[in-house]
């Protein structure tokens, strides 16, 4: 019989980042899984250092998917709250990311519709009583590479979808006014957003810089691999990514963190589980505000309801003083963090909550 059954997408977003890596430590450890994909396809694009024998296993899998399984066999879907309903078997498990205030009757209801729900921070636990906490790890497919970029000058990072959550427009508007046009300093941003037009983005963009053009401020397109991905993370100094307003994780942060960058990092939500005043220049939140945008967070919907965490503009300079002052140094306790989050942590900790 297989060990778990598993529900997960494979393709280059955060949620695709997480299935991937915990499929790869079962892979690793031996352990036997059934494999049920969310979503039409397997895009494997983003990886393009996976071997031969992962990449087989994981077809292996799920070709193989309805034999060695019973209505019992345990089994965990990577996914949204909404959507999350529908699953394999009757021993359904939900591993989920949440990240606003205010859990809806309908959020509350298919939570309870699990044997167990699993969230990738304390957080999201508090809002949900009896849920159980899992943190993820760091990816292996990054690394430090020890290269020389942009020496001249300090060169900042903002890395995740164009949102309202995330603070991307304040943040661009907030650092032009800092350091626009200023040639010591660059501002380089991964922020494209799969489920909006690029001219959408672009739009946003110069809204929140207000109409003006900075040389000093550049706009990267889609990073299309892991391994791009990993040499945008080593080529910045410091990240603006974490100052993201309610996140399940934060990828883009976290990872920089690993990398022995320093990140300026809003002291909320997940955050709370990784960043720490030794690993990151932490930034209080001055309060809450909605969440709503009108696209992906509309007021009213049965799904991510409530607010986001916000920071002061006085806050936001200070941090990115004293950001710089620490960047002659290597991050040495963000460094640490590769070993206390490691996705063969996640997985154990995921067995074991689920075999429990």
């Amino acid at each position: 019989m297989k060990d778990i059954i598993f529900q997960g997408p494979i393709n280059s977003l955060s949620f695709g980042n997480v299935s991937y890596n915990i499929l790869r430590e079962c892979f690793k450890s031996g352990t036997s899984v059934s494999f049920f994909p969310m979503g039409q396809d397997l895009e494997f694009s983003a990886y393009n250092k996976i071997s031969e024998d992962f990449k087989s296993w994981i077809l292996d899998s799920y070709k193989n998917r309805l034999s060695g399984i019973s209505k019992d066999t345990p089994s965990v879907k990577l996914w949204h709250i909404n959507g999350a309903e529908s699953g394999v078997g009757s021993n359904k498990n939900l591993f989920s990311f949440y990240e606003t205030s205010e859990p809806t009757d309908q959020e509350r209801s298919i939570v309870s519709l699990q044997n167990k729900t699993i969230f990738s921070s304390n957080y999201a636990c508090s809002k949900f009583p009896g849920s159980h906490f899992c943190p993820i790890g760091f990816d292996e497919d990054f690394h430090v590479t020890n290269k020389k970029y942009l020496t001249s000058k300090t060169h900042f990072g903002l890395m995740g979808k164009f949102e309202k959550r995330k603070h991307t427009a304040r943040i661009l508007k907030l650092w032009s006014e800092k350091f626009g046009n200023n040639p010591d300093f660059q501002l380089t941003c991964c922020i494209n957003n799969p489920f909006m037009k690029e001219q959408d983005i672009l739009s946003l963009v110069n809204n929140a810089l207000g109409g003006k053009n900075y040389k000093n401020i550049n706009l990267l397109p889609r990073l299309k691999t892991n391994s791009e991905v990993n040499e945008f993370l080593n080529s910045i100094d410091i990240d603006l990514s974490g100052l993201s307003g309610a996140e399940g994780w934060n990828l883009p942060s976290f990872n920089s963190t690993c990398l022995g960058k320093w990140s300026i990092v809003l002291n909320a939500t997940s955050h709370k589980d990784w960043a720490t005043e030794n690993n990151s220049i932490l930034v209080e939140p001055c309060g809450e505000e909605p969440c709503y945008d009108g696209l992906f967070f509309k007021e009213g919907s049965e799904f991510n309801q409530g607010s986001i965490y916000s920071f002061s503009d006085e806050d936001f300079n200070k941090a990115t003083d004293i950001a710089m002052d620490k960047i002659s140094s290597k991050n040495k306790s963000g460094l640490e963090l590769v070993e206390k989050f490691s996705y063969k942590n996640t997985l154990q900790s995921l067995i074991k909550i689920i075999n429990e």
